[in-house]
């Protein structure tokens, strides 16, 4: 076995400190990287063969994570997409930013983005694909909110259509092929011609994109809408062009379309490194590739068909693991150390303050998240005693905090706490509150105490 593999599947301290002082040595990497954040659309934290998936092929993102950093304890904003998303933007969790559910509640001009930060900085500013933060006219939509450059969907609805009659670039409406007979306001809907494929066309500008400003920094926000559902659809909202390796399998047909969606992502994500080489500015960026909440069980998809949660409990809207653990990957040549695993817990809050540090930025006032890149370049960072919040309102509201190696779940105002020890009880099964109630109060301390009143989530049963 290589020294390399050896790492990838150990993830030992002391080999990492290793092979940090290895990776760090080199002169020749630019101080000020350009950055790429790819955000999957409810991709499983079990999705990716690099993670224990064992059908589902994805070669470039399992190669992705032996030639950089996978992280097992990372954590979305939110088990929805609209709220995750706006914690990765603000450096706010879901106890202070002001997006907390999946209404259609925009980003204010007073909210600071990290692409505002960057932009500052001299960076080039792009988001190409889904956001969800501001629909037209309001002040959240991309360019109002640090974004020099938009292409994609503003609205989630809009963005659960992989054929739709249009997508956005910057402020104006550009028309495709397909025909959405029942479309609605926004742009969801079936299409019953099925043309053009938005993840395609996604893809492509996105890869037009970094072409066009290899020789400028830039900070490219990726968000991808595979494997989300075309809920409209139903059944048959797994939609992608071609099933390919999955056509002749005796996999139900979401499945396979499920897994060819997968697939797909990840045959462009090696297009996307391929390009960064042919360009020559590999060394100089930084790539960072997650999934925006847990794995769904919408338009036909069954997660547990390929355990696409893996060990965790729950999928997409719980507030245990399943639902808010997610797939982190990140990549440096020459400044993060390859081939290692990291248990570094983290979560979406800190991305901002991360990417700051990495520019040499000054970090916006208030944020919930701290700078983990000391983690990234293989130092010891330790964030074991900070505690961690998410909430989410939709349907009741629900509450969780991690501390430690203690999670914290409620699934409601009034409703107890439910406690676990994440280490050998990953899959959150035994309630341990009646054990530990110091530790308890602890947590209701906190959970009481940490989020602001908002009047777009107000807790109903307070």
């Amino acid at each position: 076995m290589r020294f390399s593999e050896l790492l990838l599947k150990t993830g030992f301290p002391f080999l990492s400190l290793l092979v940090s002082f290895v990776c760090n040595s080199s002169p020749t990497v630019s101080d000020r990287p350009n950055i790429i954040y790819v955000m999957a659309d409810d991709l499983g934290w079990g999705d990716l063969g690099c993670y224990g998936q064992k059908r589902i092929l994805t070669p470039h993102l399992d190669q992705m994570a032996f030639d950089g950093m996978r992280f097992t304890q990372v954590y979305a904003g939110s088990t929805v997409c609209a709220p995750s998303r706006s914690v990765l933007m603000t450096g706010l969790h879901a106890g202070h930013t002001q997006i907390r559910g999946n209404a259609r509640i925009p980003l204010r001009p007073e909210d600071i983005t990290v692409a505002e930060v960057l932009k500052k900085e001299g960076y080039q500013t792009a988001l190409i694909g889904k956001w969800g933060l501001g629909e037209p006219g309001t002040t959240g939509i991309p360019r109002k909110q640090g974004f020099d450059y938009f292409y994609g969907y503003l609205n989630q609805r809009h963005a659960h259509n992989y054929y739709p009659t249009h997508l956005w670039r910057n402020e104006t409406k550009v028309a495709l092929r397909n025909t959405v007979p029942d479309e609605d306001g926004v742009g969801g809907g079936v299409s019953d011609n099925k043309l053009d494929y938005s993840h395609d066309l996604i893809m492509d500008e996105a890869l037009g994109y970094i072409h066009e400003h290899a020789e400028q920094p830039f900070f490219l926000y990726l968000a991808l809408t595979i494997p989300h559902a075309n809920n409209e659809a139903r059944s048959q909202g797994m939609e992608v062009p071609e099933l390919e390796a999955y056509a002749e399998l005796d996999w139900p047909e979401p499945q396979k379309g499920h897994g060819a969606m997968i697939s797909r992502m990840d045959r462009d994500i090696g297009r996307l490194f391929a390009e960064l080489e042919s360009l020559g500015i590999d060394n100089d960026t930084i790539v960072f590739f997650t999934s925006d909440n847990g794995p769904h069980k919408e338009g036909g998809n069954n997660p547990d068909f390929n355990d696409s949660n893996g060990p965790l409990r729950g999928i997409k809207r719980a507030m245990y693991d399943g639902g808010i653990r997610v797939p982190m990957i990140v990549k440096w040549p020459g400044r993060i150390p390859s081939g290692l695993v990291n248990d570094t817990v983290w979560y979406f809050a800190d991305f901002l303050p991360t990417a700051a540090d990495l520019v040499g930025a000054e970090t916006p006032a208030g944020l919930d998240g701290v700078s983990i890149k000391p983690t990234l370049f293989g130092k010891y960072q330790d964030l074991s005693d900070r505690m961690l919040y998410w909430e989410f309102h939709e349907r009741g509201f629900k509450q969780a905090s991690r501390w430690g190696n203690w999670k914290a779940v409620r699934v409601g105002w009034k409703e107890p706490i439910q406690l676990f020890h994440l280490i050998g009880d990953s899959s959150e099964h035994y309630n341990l509150a009646s054990h530990y109630p110091g530790v308890v109060s602890k947590f209701e301390r906190f959970l009481n105490h940490e989020r602001t009143d908002s009047k777009h989530w107000p807790i109903k049963n307070k």
